[in-house]
Parts: C-alpha cells; sequence; structure tokens
C-alpha cells in the first residue's frame, strides 16, 4: 500500500479507538463493584463507604458492595487493591491512614500511592475528638493533661493500628502535652472504642462518626474536637490547642481506582462521585455523623495527598515516631 494511503486507516483507527473509549464509559458497568474498605466494619471508613456506596448503586444500576479488608493498619487492604486487575470492577476507600500517615513514615510499604493508584476525589473529613472513659475523672482536656501527669506510663489510649490518625494523634498529645501514655493499637476503631466503654482504654481520639452516638449515650465522655478551630458540627465542644497549644490533626476520606484503570471509566466515576456526594441525602447522612463531604477533582485531591504526606512527615520527626 503506498505510504499516503496509510493516512486515512491512522485517522480511522485513531477514531475507532476514541470511539470505543466513549462507548465503554457508557455502557460501564455491566457488573456489579468492589468497594474495598481497609478496615473492619463498625468504623468511620465503614460507615461513609456504605453511604456513598449506596448512593453510587441507585445511581449506576449496579451492586457497589463494600469488602472490608481490615489489618495491618489498612496495609492489606491496599495492596490487594493495588493488584486489582484496573478495568473499573475494583475501586479503593482511601483513608488517612493508608495514603497519608503510612507512606511519611513507613518505609518499605508493597504499595506506592503516587505509582499504584489513580485518585478520584476526597470523599469527606472530619476533626477527630477525645473522648474518655466516664469513671476517670476529666471533664475537659486540662483535666486529662493533669491526669496523665499525675499517672505517667499508667492512662492507655487505643487507635485502629499503628500508624493510624488515632495512633497520631496520641503521640502528638504526648510530645505536645509533655505527658507519656500508652498505646494500645487495635484491627479497627470499632473494637477500641468497645474497650473504652468498657473501662480496658481510659482515652481515646477518634472520629466523631465513631465516638458521637457513645457520647450521647453517655457511654464515653467527649472531651473536644483536635482541628485548628471549632467544628461547625460539633461547635460546643472546644479544640485541644486551647490546652495544648500547636495541637491540630483531623481525618479525611477519598476513593482511587488501581492505576492504569481506564480514564474514560475514572471520569465516569469521579462524576458520579462528585453526585453522590452532593445528593442531600448523603450530606445529611454524613452531617449526622459528624463528617463534611469534600467533593473536589483528581488533581485537587492528589496535590493535597502529597501536602499532608508531608506535613505528616514533619510531625513525626518532631515526635520521633517511625513506623518500622
Amino acid at each position: 500500500m503506498p505510504k499516503h494511503d496509510w493516512i486515512p486507516v491512522c485517522l480511522l483507527t485513531a477514531a475507532f479507538c476514541l470511539g470505543m473509549g466513549g462507548a465503554q464509559a457508557q455502557t460501564y458497568p455491566v457488573k456489579p463493584i468492589r468497594f474495598i474498605v481497609p478496615s473492619p466494619p463498625g468504623g468511620s471508613p465503614d460507615i461513609l463507604a456504605r453511604i456513598v456506596s449506596q448512593k453510587l448503586t441507585e445511581q449506576l444500576g449496579q451492586q457497589v458492595v463494600v469488602d472490608n479488608r481490615g489489618g495491618a493498619s489498612g496495609i492489606i487492604g491496599v495492596e490487594s487493591a493495588a493488584r486489582a486487575v484496573p478495568d473499573g470492577y475494583t475501586l479503593l476507600f482511601v483513608t488517612a491512614t493508608t495514603f497519608g500517615i503510612l507512606p511519611a513514615l513507613k518505609p518499605g510499604l508493597p504499595y506506592d500511592v503516587e505509582k499504584d493508584f489513580a485518585p478520584l476525589s476526597r470523599i469527606a473529613r472530619v476533626a477527630n475528638v477525645v473522648t474518655v472513659h466516664p469513671k476517670l475523672g476529666a471533664a475537659s482536656v486540662a483535666d486529662l493533661v493533669r491526669i496523665a501527669k499525675e499517672r505517667p506510663g499508667q492512662l492507655n489510649y487505643g487507635s485502629a493500628g499503628n500508624g493510624t490518625p488515632a495512633h497520631l494523634a496520641g503521640a502528638m498529645f504526648d510530645v505536645l502535652a509533655g505527658v507519656r501514655t500508652v498505646h494500645v493499637p487495635y484491627k479497627g476503631a470499632a473494637l477500641a472504642i468497645t474497650d473504652l466503654i468498657g473501662g480496658q482504654l481510659q482515652y481515646f481520639i477518634t472520629s466523631p462518626l465513631v465516638a458521637m452516638p457513645h457520647g450521647r449515650a453517655g457511654r464515653v465522655k467527649v472531651l473536644a474536637t483536635t482541628g485548628a478551630q471549632r467544628d461547625p458540627l460539633l461547635p460546643e465542644l472546644p479544640v485541644v490547642a486551647d490546652t495544648v497549644p500547636g495541637y491540630e490533626i483531623i481525618q479525611w476520606w477519598g476513593a482511587a481506582f488501581p492505576a492504569r484503570t481506564p480514564a474514560s471509566i475514572v471520569k465516569r466515576m469521579h462524576d458520579e462521585l462528585l453526585k453522590a456526594l452532593a445528593a442531600p441525602d448523603a450530606r445529611a447522612a454524613m452531617s449526622r455523623n459528624g463528617a463534611t463531604p469534600s467533593p473536589e477533582s483528581p488533581a485537587e485531591f492528589t496535590a493535597y495527598m502529597k501536602v499532608e504526606r508531608a506535613r505528616i512527615a514533619r510531625i513525626g520527626k518532631q515526635a520521633n515516631i517511625r513506623l518500622d
């Protein structure tokens, strides 16, 4: 075939490929989507993921099924998502632990957050809350600091695992408040809050999604929030920084596909995710649990995570935290 005869063939081939990409997005999904949550049922990630998965199921006409893969501070679930076929049928629920804290503080992870995933958007953000066992005798953060100083090494605090926001929050509290407490890692926040209620833990810094129902029922006492300013959803609570200057830590969550997922599918799911986050019933459900929806573009989400990892690395160095 003469050289110039290749030109229309190439144009036709390009048009065909573009058409296939559009058709792929239009027909997607044709089967259920697995939504991997790298933590056990009952915690903040599980609660939020189920709110989002219900809306996506309604919008897409296919089941979006939550698949809880807890263990190793979320590493097990994230690794399974990284190794999944990038066909749009495996979606990962991103956590501050797995995409923020661990990459900043733990060397040798079996996944690379920048190379192995295609970020979609943040889903929500929330300031943590400081909760204590009702019989500890702490009615304020100042009381908690005083008791911790009177009983060095005797107060236990829980977390959803090594390297989770609650672990970092407790380590920051020790450093900035000048106290010494004992970290007790669990496989999920739901297990830790159960032991706080039972008295095996003295305090726990966790998400309002986990803590507030128990606080309202009187099973735990909620002292403060951990943002830089009062949380608009919990305006009655002071911030830890009022007593411990410089203290600030929040949780955030998002969604990502495995890398190399077709761009047309990434765009389709991003559009659907933002539509879900804009739905009044989904926003109300998140607000009831203390979370603020945080829709954004993939580029904005990627940039946010990069800045957050750098911030956490600085905090880890100051607090001498290294997750080997």
